[in-house]
């Protein structure tokens, strides 16, 4: 069993007056830079490499081999295998969806794919790309590639959002709606259009798009209610959360929080402008963000539901944010887990049990369990 207690006591409450902790436990390590996890029956997991591998971690920590099946993954700088969700009728149907940067004419892009877990857990079947972000380009940089499936009433609704980058080099593509760069899309499971997307019938725009002017955006979930949130990287300073209303403008590049690397305004150096979008929330610095999830379970106390959690890739913790009200509201407190290893977080999810669950990312990542303590 390759598990073991953490020995050290995380450190909460950067703006806390209070701290509270929690214990680390290492469920397993010796993950090739991991992206996502979802959570399989009978305790075990599923686990995306970015290098293009995708790994089922049993219950008890072992790791087994790579699964056959997988499309080839043009890993190369921030691309390769991201994210990955279970289908909500996984327990029947089998079915799960993935990204991935994909090699193709032009350069490269974001694609989304869905597959059937094969009963062994030993192979991925019928894969199917059922997007690609247009049009492909010559950057490893800015994929997004966040999948969350739409329940807009807390019940699936048979459609999936994904958040796209704006692929760093093309960065006013954000703001033109005849591609997919910087946009937060929504389709149907099998890659159909819904017929309600906000861009359906407008000439000169993609049908897909549900928002646009993102910049980087690698953090999305649901509210209980399922309303969408989202996270993006900011350039230097400048991170958000939105909540990504249909056919909404969240600004980038034209409006930022954030500065050039090294310094120096973007554009017109604007924060606000009449028909854009503000943040719920920015940062500044950056702490660069990966991984997003609401705490819905007592586990940790009444105090955390409703809590947002986001990993830090820059700072190395996993920030608790207490909201004005559960689910809602502005950013009203921040607290710091996890906080001595400094060790990259790029994913966070609430598993079946209630605890959260974290993804560190390096070499040799490790999947860990937070307990209450």
């Amino acid at each position: 069993m390759f598990k073991y207690f953490l020995g050290f006591i995380l450190i909460a409450g950067s703006l806390a007056a209070q701290a509270q902790t929690v214990r680390p436990e290492v469920v397993t390590s010796g993950l090739q830079n991991p992206w996502a996890v979802a959570f399989l029956p009978e305790g075990r997991f599923l686990v995306t490499e970015r290098t293009g591998t995708l790994r089922v971690v049993e219950a008890d920590g072992r790791l087994q081999p790579p699964l056959a099946g997988v499309p080839a993954v043009a890993a190369a700088g921030q691309g390769g295998l991201l994210d990955l969700v279970l289908d909500s009728d996984f327990g029947r149907n089998r079915t799960l969806y993935f990204c991935f940067s994909e090699s193709g004419p032009g350069g490269n892009s974001t694609a989304l794919a869905r597959a059937t877990l094969s009963e062994d857990r030993t192979r991925l079947d019928e894969v199917k790309v059922i997007f690609s972000q247009k049009p492909k380009v010559n950057s490893s940089a800015h994929f997004g590639c966040r999948i969350v499936e739409s329940q807009p009433t807390g019940k699936p609704d048979g459609l999936l959002f994904m958040t796209l980058g704006e692929r760093f080099s093309r960065k006013d593509d954000a703001q033109k709606l005849d591609n997919h760069h910087g946009k937060v899309i929504r389709i149907h499971k099998d890659g159909r259009v819904p017929a309600d997307n906000p861009f359906v019938g407008r000439t000169g725009a993609l049908p897909e798009i549900w928002s646009y002017g993102h910049r980087n955006p690698q953090g999305a979930t649901l509210t209980p209610d399922g309303v969408l949130w989202t996270h993006e990287h900011g350039p230097q300073g400048g991170d958000e959360i939105n909540l990504p209303q249909p056919g909404r403008n969240y600004g980038w590049p034209v409006i930022t929080y954030g500065e050039n690397y090294g310094g120096g305004a973007i554009g017109q150096g604007l924060t606000e402008q009449a028909g854009m979008e503000q943040p719920l929330h920015y940062w500044v610095p950056s702490i660069a963000p990966s991984g997003m999830a609401f705490v819905t379970s007592t586990r940790y106390g009444q105090a955390w539901v409703g809590n947002l959690m986001v990993g830090s890739l820059k700072f190395g913790y996993l920030n608790r944010i207490e909201l004005a009200a559960p689910f809602k509201g502005k950013v009203v407190r921040e607290h710091k887990l996890l906080a001595v290893d400094r060790e990259r977080i790029r994913d966070v999810r609430q598993g079946p049990d209630g605890l959260l669950y974290v993804l560190t990312d390096k070499a040799d990542g490790r999947l860990i369990r937070l307990l209450p303590n």
